[in-house]
């Protein structure tokens, strides 16, 4: 069994006595060493030098009932003991220096003495691990029962060692999770580990998020879901402002963004104070950050990194803290290399980056996500709607199937449940409803425009300038397995798809092996295609 240290400040006053009639009331640190089933080798008992008298009278008494008790005054010099700053300062002081072996010695810190400060600070270095050992309270008697040892309790701070705290916490994770989802039940295992990561992410830092993805995949609704968190949890307590840097031109983008003063340009009647000032202790949310010019990158990234810019026309830095979220459906690495976007911008956006899958790669989601789309309207029109069975079933047939394209994703969706709950009849959506929205969407879908040629595909994946060096052969042929992997589920799928016919003649095979080789004869690996 290890020698118990027990490490902690003399109490002034709660010690405090030199008559006989001490020893008839209760002194924690005198306590301390008469605790049953608590044998106390050593006591590193912390004082100031002008108590040394009551040290002396205490460190007696601890031979009286504990004459195994090694008793070590250790002088700490302390100008105002409820300076925090201070008592921090000095108990992290004496806990570096303090050769601390857990292997030989169990370690408890006595936080019933000294100043709630002190208290606070032993926590605080116990609970980072600074102090190899638990927190030890003790307690005095019940008025009245002659006893003068009363009782301790020894607090282990590894939270998961308590099995009811750690459900709570696992519960709590679950309920953020779930509320950053709005409450619908998805299914589909990537997309709910990446809520998760993002919902941890969002409660511990302030660093810049990076939402990317598809049109329409939902990075505007995460956003916004992510500030309402960090609000439940007083993390920020500013307004939510978000703006699409696509409607940004020139100088109204940079009078929107920073602001500007009176006389700055031509039309500036007077001061106004921008989206970023707007923003301040809340959330920023800078929808497609790939389409912001380099000066408005430029003064974006030191607003993120020093807090401070400079209005429109002003030389007067203004000042704001806020927690940036930006959102783009663009490839920023891409346009790195392109040079169209800042290196550095970039890579203080991309701490944290999360990519959001599009509709078709989250198939299983479809089903919980017609039933959120018939809560909303409700919500927005004050009339619940429902499917009959046979529609449903009709309608989630046709979602599932690789003839829904859903180009704009949960757009697509919320559209067309919004027609047909509108088109129902008794509020019951049937099956000639969905009939007359399947026709709908497929013609919608023919009739949109799209990055469907070729050409646009591979300068998706590749870049203009790499993919006009190509010849016609392999554009054709490259084109044609970019748009199978976009479909695909995985790089197997995908595989399995494209070498349907060759794979039947091999008596052994790896699709994806061949896939991947295919591939990186174009320096493209599996995440640059899929999706």
């Amino acid at each position: 069994m290890r020698p118990v240290v027990v490490i902690g400040f003399l109490g002034t006053t709660l010690d405090a006595g030199r008559y006989e009639k001490r020893w008839n009331r209760w002194r924690p640190t005198v306590a301390l060493c008469r605790q049953p089933g608590l044998p106390v080798d050593r006591l590193e008992l912390l004082l100031d030098e002008q108590y040394a008298p009551m040290a002396e009278t205490v460190v007696n008494d601890i031979r009286v009932v504990s004459p195994y008790t090694l008793v070590v005054p250790r002088f700490v010099k302390l100008a105002d003991p409820w300076d925090f700053e201070e008592m921090y300062a000095a108990l992290h002081d004496f806990v570096r220096d303090y050769p601390f072996d857990p292997e030989k010695e169990e370690y408890l810190v006595n936080i019933t003495t000294g100043t709630h400060v002190a208290q606070i600070c032993w926590f605080l270095l116990t609970e980072a691990h600074d102090i190899p050992g638990k927190i030890l309270q003790l307690s005095p008697p019940a008025a009245g029962s002659g006893d003068t040892a009363g009782s301790h309790a020894v607090i282990d701070l590894d939270l998961s060692r308590y099995d009811r705290i750690a459900n709570r916490f696992q519960a709590e994770q679950r309920e953020a999770a779930s509320f950053l989802k709005s409450g619908i039940d998805t299914r589909n295992d990537m997309f709910n580990r990446l809520i998760d990561h993002i919902e941890r992410v969002a409660v511990r830092s302030s660093a810049p998020i990076l939402l990317t993805g598809p049109t329409g995949a939902g990075k505007s609704q995460l956003a916004r879901r992510i500030y309402d968190l960090k609000k439940l949890r007083y993390q920020v307590s500013g307004p939510f402002v978000e703006v699409n840097c696509a409607t940004l031109r020139g100088d109204t983008a940079m009078s929107t963004l920073f602001g500007h003063v009176r006389g700055a340009f031509t039309g500036a009647q007077a001061d106004r104070p921008g989206l970023l000032k707007t923003a301040e202790k809340g959330v920023l949310f800078l929808d497609e950050i790939g389409e912001l010019g380099p000066d408005e990158q430029a003064m974006i990234l030191r607003a993120v990194e020093d807090k401070c810019f400079l209005p429109l026309g002003s030389d007067r830095e203004v000042k704001s803290d806020f927690h940036l979220i930006a959102g783009t459906n663009r490839d920023l690495g891409e346009a790195v290399r392109k040079g169209t976007f800042r290196e550095d911008l970039f890579a203080r956006l991309n701490l944290w980056f999360f990519n959001l899958p599009g509709l078709r790669h989250r198939r299983e989601d479809i089903a919980p996500n017609i039933d959120y789309e018939c809560q909303r309207f409700a919500e927005r029109e004050g009339q619940r709607v429902s499917f009959n069975r046979e529609a449903k079933e009709r309608y989630l047939a046709f979602a599932l199937s690789e003839e829904a394209v859903w180009s704009a994703n949960f757009r697509d969706l919320s559209a067309s449940i919004t027609r047909m709950a509108i088109l129902a009849t008794n509020a019951r959506i049937n099956l000639e409803n969905v009939e007359e929205e399947i026709s709908r969407l497929r013609d919608l879908w023919r009739a949109k425009p799209s990055l469907t040629s070729d050409e646009a595909v591979l300068d998706q994946v590749l870049g203009t300038e790499r993919a006009a060096q190509l010849d016609l052969f392999d554009k054709t042929q490259l084109a044609a397995v970019v748009r199978i992997c976009r479909d695909a589920s995985s790089l197997s799928a995908a595989g399995r798809i494209l070498f349907a016919v060759s794979r039947t003649r091999k008596t052994s095979g790896n699709d994806a092996d061949r896939l991947k080789k295919y591939l990186a004869r174009f320096d493209l690996d599996w995440k640059d295609v899929h999706g």
